[in-house]
């Protein structure tokens, strides 16, 4: 197979001969995953989902929760069986071919840069609401895209930049910021449950299932029920998969990417439940669906809008963490894929402090673009798509290679791999059904346009450095 559309690249990772610094231990890698996983997702689509399910959101998130740990154990031992980086697209290139590798990074390019644009078009709502408090305008023009009928999209390029001048710095100091950040980002969720969880009222879960616990598209085209928003909630919880691309950063993979992906999910899966009970039970759900920023709403319902305006505030300056964490994802998922050939090769060059200086810059520019000028909000659910593929695919490469090599090195083993692993890829493709059609449609077309860059480019300048 070595010349077909499945030849595989050789599994015994070297180094090249610009290897990145290893800068990372497992306590980093655990601030990564947090940084990346809790962010706009429980901040914002807690209230999305009620709108969808209602107080059987808090179910949304258990299943959503459940599927993301299966997939996160199956990249536990995928990334301490090949501690490269790349992800789930040189899992899948080691195990499963070149083209499922191509589907599977061009997916994730979709997922890391609709994330990206995404948060920092959040963040820069935020910013400039901070802005307009302390006298200072921005004007429209300059704060949205020309859809919204602004020109460009200002604050949001601005958050970019900074992330992307902080990540060419150095790997250990976005580390160290990063860090500092998301124990602030903890801080403010701890806030919010010591305010809003004694104020928990039983009638406010009743009906529990206003929508049903299927999925079930209304005449507006969106899917209501349990599963329906927790194929939107799942947003929240990915993020870990950013942990497996700094393989090649990390001081021991073997062992520390394991604990970072495992206890990322476990830790944020706890958050998630205190902060979803605490905010369910609090208000009616019908209140808390119709707000853009449902937890500060929830406070200021509470009679504490001085601690509403803390938990807005902490967010604004807290959210750069998920852009610095699929940021540094993106960036390196291209660095792989140009030193595979699929980019130009110049693009993999690393500075002297063992930083991918031009693949970060080429990323942020991308992103940065499409925050600039593009409305989000539609689209938004094909990152959910993107990373869904990426999941299948790395749950598939466990199973392929529990049976291909049952005697390799895996530091860390999916425990009852036979069950959790088609566990993770039923519960995703359960998952992609749920999206909407159109979100379907588009991921599909995306990825036609994508076999068509690959047919008519990518494949005959793949370079493999042994095929098999």
């Amino acid at each position: 197979m070595s010349n077909g559309l499945l030849r595989r690249k050789s599994i015994d990772v070297g180094q090249h001969g610009d290897a990145l610094a290893r800068t990372l231990s497992w306590p980093h890698l655990l601030a990564l995953g947090v940084g990346a996983i809790v962010g706009t997702g429980i901040l914002t689509l807690i209230g999305v989902g009620a709108d969808r399910a209602g107080p059987a959101v808090l179910l949304s998130f258990t299943v959503a929760g459940a599927i993301c740990a299966c997939a996160a154990l199956c990249y536990a031992e995928m990334a301490s069986a090949i501690p490269a980086s790349g992800s789930a697209y040189t899992y899948s290139y080691a195990v499963l071919g070149e083209v499922i590798a191509w589907v599977v990074g061009w997916s994730l390019i979709l997922e890391y840069s609709l994330v990206v644009s995404t948060v920092a078009v959040g963040w820069s709502g935020y910013a400039v609401g901070f802005l307009k408090g302390l006298g200072i305008m921005v004007p429209a023009a300059f704060a949205q895209g020309p859809a919204l009928g602004g020109i460009v999209n200002l604050p949001a390029v601005a958050i970019i930049a900074a992330v992307a001048g902080l990540l060419t710095l150095g790997t250990r100091e976005s580390a160290r910021v990063n860090a500092a950040l998301v124990i602030l980002k903890i801080a403010t969720l701890t806030l919010f449950v010591a305010v809003a969880l004694p104020r928990f009222d039983a009638a406010n879960l009743h009906p529990f299932a206003p929508f049903g616990l299927g999925s079930v598209a209304g005449p507006d085209g969106v899917k209501r029920g349990m599963m329906g928003a927790a194929a939107i909630v799942f947003f929240a919880f990915y993020g870990f998969d950013a942990i497996s691309t700094a393989a090649e950063e990390t001081k021991r993979p073997e062992r520390d990417l394991a604990i970072g992906i495992v206890g990322s999910m476990l830790a944020c899966t706890l958050i998630y439940l205190l902060v979803g009970m605490a905010a369910i039970g609090a208000i009616p759900f019908v209140r808390l669906g119709a707000s853009p920023e449902p937890l500060a709403l929830i406070l200021r319902e509470l009679g504490r809008p001085g601690v509403a305006t803390i938990v807005a505030a902490a967010a604004a300056v807290a959210l750069p963490t998920v852009l610095l964490a699929f940021l540094y994802g993106q960036s390196r998922i291209f660095l792989v894929m140009a030193r595979d050939g699929f980019l130009p090769a110049a693009l993999a060059r690393v500075s002297s402090r063992g930083v991918p200086v031009r693949i970060t810059v080429m990323t942020a520019t991308l992103v940065a673009v499409v925050a600039a000028l593009v409305p989000l909000d539609v689209i938004a659910s094909l990152a959910n798509a993107g990373t869904l593929c990426a999941f299948i695919a790395v749950a598939a490469s466990v199973l392929v290679m529990r049976r291909r090599d049952p005697t390799m090195h895996r530091p860390f083993r999916v425990p009852v791999a036979r069950i959790v692993a088609p566990a993770a890829i039923a519960g995703c493709l359960y998952l992609f059904t749920s999206l909407q059609a159109v979100t379907q449609i588009a991921f599909v077309g995306w990825n036609g346009v994508g076999l068509v860059v690959y047919l008519l480019y990518g494949r005959r300048r793949a370079t493999l450095g042994s095929g098999q």
